[in-house]
């Protein structure tokens, strides 16, 4: 839902005008944005603080990231996410325009309307399935797919917010021992701090459909330690799950990464 620009959100941002905001998170802002032609866009910057280095990570290593955000973005597409209109990654404000879905996520869906159906949770899975293989044939790890980061549209679902995203094997971007992502639906490894590989996103994948089909997550809710404790070592609640479901989501939910569809 949009809310008003506070008095200190920025007026215009390159060639686009910025009307209202649509959410903030741990990396940035996203607002609703026009260009000068009337292209309506959805506009995420990336904090001050983060672009200065005083959050802990230096200024050049938030940009790489915010451009490496750009570039997993691409990859998806417009088929399975929000087409990329414009970016730039080296403005003083750095930040990226990509169309505007419209779509509930669906964490809001399923608080308004309730579980999905298993007819529907599949069909869900299935798209998910063909983004996330786009994503992991190009070589990217999404690393944060939860129900809030799934647009439901009327083209199907769309997979959005790659701000934590990488490249497969690629482990420059990360501190030794933290963990990063949403504790509710990371997968143990990523819990633990480790590598967090494709299989990685097929945990968190089966989380996103256990949530779909029940209106709770595998691993409840509560304090990050008390979830990164239950993602690493308890047993995921399935109550409510369809029978033809839970074979497959119990092997994708397996700790052992190896074990995992």
């Amino acid at each position: 839902m949009a809310t008003p620009l506070t008095h200190d959100d920025p007026q215009q941002l390159g060639p686009y005008r910025l009307v209202a905001r649509l959410g903030s998170g741990g990396m940035g802002t996203v607002y609703l944005a026009r260009s000068a032609g009337g292209r309506t866009v959805a506009l995420k910057t990336m904090h001050a603080d983060l672009v200065s280095g005083e959050a802990g990570t230096t200024g050049a290593e938030s940009r790489t990231r915010f451009r490496l955000e750009t570039d997993a973005a691409r990859v998806i597409g417009d088929h399975y996410g929000a087409e990329v209109v414009d970016a730039d990654p080296l403005a003083e404000t750095p930040w990226l325009a990509t169309e505007y879905v419209l779509g509930p996520p669906l964490d809001e869906a399923v608080a308004v309307s309730g579980p999905l159906p298993e007819t529907t949770t599949r069909a869900l899975g299935a798209a998910l399935c063909e983004a996330l293989g786009q994503l992991h044939r190009s070589g990217v790890v999404h690393r944060d797919l939860k129900p809030s980061n799934i647009l439901l549209t009327s083209s199907g679902p769309k997979v959005i917010d790659f701000g934590i995203a990488r490249a497969a094997g690629d482990d420059h971007l990360t501190r030794t021992g933290t963990a990063a992502g949403t504790p509710a639906f990371m997968s143990p490894e990523q819990a633990s701090g480790v590598e967090h590989t494709p299989v990685g996103d097929v945990f968190a994948l089966a989380g996103v459909l256990v949530f779909a089909c029940t209106g709770h997550g595998p691993f409840g809710g509560g304090q990050a330690a008390d979830l990164l404790y239950r993602v690493r070592y308890g047993e995921a609640d399935l109550s409510g799950v369809p029978a033809g479901l839970l074979p497959l989501l119990q092997r994708c939910l397996a700790k052992e990464p190896e074990v995992r569809p």
